[in-house]
């Protein structure tokens, strides 16, 4: 393991000038070296963080049976539980257990000649036997929103725009998309991957930890670095529409999931912000210093692209879970079949 994540404090955005131009840019040197970091000063009480994580062990305590019945197979709009080994990163199952949501948004009509994309939208699954759990989650899905709205306006004008710059292409209905995931401990399992190594599509994920370790950053040198549990801190990673809306001067960075050892387990609650399905991410005219650093988009031939956000965005929800793939979207897997 190599050296540990830098802390940013979010409010030092509101304790002046010299202050403020400070912390952005330590946030860019930040999302640029490394690509993640814990951010604390964010608003967010310890309560609700509390609440939040005593509501995802209530409900991966349930029994087997209540958690099926909200699978995410059920739902073409890939909201729901998933068990643990049914999704796949890289061709290998990851070991976790996780429920799904989204916006709380009506399905789109299906319309003859609509994108295959439009399908995502719709209202989420809930367990019947856990009631409180949608209103905590809906209310950490509106607060920690806020604070990614905040915390991209700090990008923004880290990157030397208005701090608007992304607005139009999130405004009105952004992807939001929250995930509360369990690692079973290693004597379930042979593998080490609780999740493997992989990118995230959006704009930034915002991560609460448990105390249980697992969470690995990859660095330049080919190593990683252990993203320990820091109390009250949010982990923030950049997501591939920073990348491609820079031009590759930020990248997304990889990352895994270790298994937890045996006896132990491992919980966190994710939240990825993103655009809207409908957007196309532009390419931002960065100053002149800044635009002399960008690197590009990462090409990889395994993970292409695309500045469409529903494309994209789809593109790695087909990929994670086959299973939702051929049971709602086996039309689109044989067109892209008869075209290969």
């Amino acid at each position: 393991m190599t050296a540990s994540l830098p802390i940013l404090d979010l409010a030092r955005l509101d304790a002046g000038e010299t202050e403020r131009r400070s912390f952005l840019e330590d946030l860019r040197r930040a999302a640029r070296e490394v690509g993640f970091f814990y951010l604390v000063g964010h608003g967010i009480p310890e309560s609700q963080i509390a609440g939040v994580q005593t509501q995802a062990r209530r409900f991966f305590a349930l029994p087997a049976e209540e958690k099926r019945a909200v699978a995410m197979v059920k739902s073409p709009h890939f909201r729901g539980y998933t068990e643990a080994g049914a999704e796949i990163t890289r061709g290998r199952a990851d070991w976790r257990e996780q429920f799904d949501i989204g916006a709380e948004r009506p399905a789109l009509p299906r319309e003859p000649g609509a994108p295959a994309w439009t399908r995502l939208q719709g209202p989420n699954l809930w367990p019947a036997a856990l009631p409180e759990l949608r209103p905590e989650l809906l209310a950490w899905q509106e607060a920690v929103t806020r604070v990614g709205i905040r915390l991209l306006e700090a990008f923004a004008l880290a990157l030397g725009q208005p701090a608007e710059a992304f607005a139009p292409i999130y405004a009105g209905a952004p992807n939001q998309h929250i995930k509360i995931i369990r690692y079973p401990g290693r004597e379930a399992t042979d593998d080490d991957q609780g999740v493997g190594a992989h990118k995230d599509s959006g704009f930034l994920t915002l991560l609460v930890q448990d105390g249980e370790g697992g969470l690995e950053v990859a660095d330049d040198a080919g190593g990683w670095i252990a993203a320990s549990p820091v109390p009250g801190a949010f982990v923030v990673n950049v997501g591939e529409l920073l990348e491609l809306a820079s031009n590759g001067y930020l990248r997304a960075t990889i990352h895994r999931v270790v298994t937890p050892r045996a006896g132990r387990d491992r919980l966190s609650v994710a939240f990825f912000l993103g655009a809207r399905h409908d957007a196309t991410v532009p390419l931002l005219d960065l100053p002149t210093d800044l635009a002399a650093q960008a690197r590009g988009a990462a090409g990889d031939p395994d993970n292409p692209l695309f500045r469409e956000v529903g494309r994209n965005y789809l593109k790695g929800r087909l990929r994670s879970h086959p299973d939702v793939a051929a049971a709602h979207y086996a039309d689109l897997l044989a067109k892209e079949a008869r075209a290969a």
